[in-house]
């Protein structure tokens, strides 16, 4: 019969079993700083009895992401300027070959700039959109305005191109349209909004009064809000509601009928986008809505909403928020 250890021998052992590392736990998964994590899911993508353009297509499955929790910031914008040098579309003037019917003093550098319309006639469609020569990020409204005293609001009069070249130099990216969808939900399944069923004024910076004359301002703004100026979502996000658009990296077609059943699903080819109310110009998805979006004109500040974008074309109520993978 094997004689026992000594006692001391056990002792020794226990010892050394308690100052030995164990096995390494897993990291938490973690995102870059001002980013949310967002889940891994399984969703419909769309809503059914709502505008064409959003018919709802299920099996969508998304792995794990990170999704800034605001849009950029004019202050974060600067941020990049100061360090790259760089220039946005709305700062080059036009080109020769895109615009060889305008004469030069034509091509001058501007951008899209919204104004009220006055009057009580009838109202011609698009006419509140005004071509503004000296519009750009930093002159959202015009040469005259400026973005002091609005750091903390979102940078807009940013081209898709603009938006690509923040993120790259983030080291981050643009959202596809079904991560920017997902994460809009905050969790809820097939809600109309990213709060629940029922429209709730004052939970996001939209219109009200009568668009597009009179924006009465009751949510406390008539144009962009600081960023987080209203509740967050589920998952923590602010203004997936209203505010501004929001670029996402999908080409825009009328539909989700190319997402069914895929795994982390994107649009990514310019040849296959398909605007049947502009044939033959290729675009991208905006999510989101804006603080130009009244119950009477546009309502698309639903998560399933979307609008189709020309990629050069900065307007005074288009921004960006990014993505990043989770670490």
């Amino acid at each position: 019969m094997p004689r026992p250890a000594p006692i001391w021998l056990a002792l020794l052992v226990l010892l050394l079993l308690w100052v030995q590392p164990g096995p390494a736990l897993a990291a938490p998964q973690a995102c870059p700083v001002d980013m949310v994590a967002i889940p891994a899911g399984r969703f419909r993508i769309g809503a059914a009895g709502q505008l064409d353009e959003e018919r709802a297509t299920g099996g969508i499955r998304l792995s794990p992401f990170c999704l800034a929790a605001h849009e950029v910031t004019n202050r974060q914008f600067a941020t990049f300027v100061a360090a790259t040098g760089y220039r946005t579309v709305a700062e080059r003037p036009l080109s020769v070959e895109q615009f060889p019917q305008l004469k030069a003093s034509e091509r001058a550098p501007g951008s899209l700039v919204f104004r009220p319309v006055a009057g009580d006639g009838p109202i011609e469609e698009l006419s509140w959109w005004n071509w503004v020569p000296g519009a750009d990020w930093r002159h959202p409204q015009g040469p005259a305005s400026s973005i002091a005293g609005l750091e903390e609001h979102p940078v807009v009069q940013v081209a898709f191109e603009d938006a690509e070249a923040f993120a790259a130099w983030a080291g981050a990216a643009l959202p596809s349209e079904a991560q920017w969808e997902f994460a809009a939900r905050g969790g809820l399944k097939d809600q109309v909004f990213s709060w629940g069923n029922t429209w709730k004024p004052g939970l996001a910076n939209t219109w009200q009064g009568e668009f597009p004359r009179r924006n009465d301002g009751e949510d406390g703004f008539v144009g962009t809000a600081p960023v987080g100026s209203f509740p967050p979502n589920g998952y923590g996000l602010l203004d997936m509601t209203g505010n501004v658009w929001e670029w996402t990296a999908d080409w825009y077609l009328p539909g989700h009928e190319g997402l069914a059943q895929r795994s982390d699903p994107a649009i990514a080819s310019e040849a296959s986008s398909n605007d049947p109310r502009d044939p033959g110009v290729a675009k991208h998805v905006i999510k989101g809505g804006s603080f130009l979006c009244s119950p009477t004109y546009c309502s698309r500040y639903r998560p399933a909403a979307r609008e189709a974008q020309s990629p050069d074309t900065g307007t005074s109520h288009i921004g960006f928020r990014l993505v990043a993978p989770l670490s």
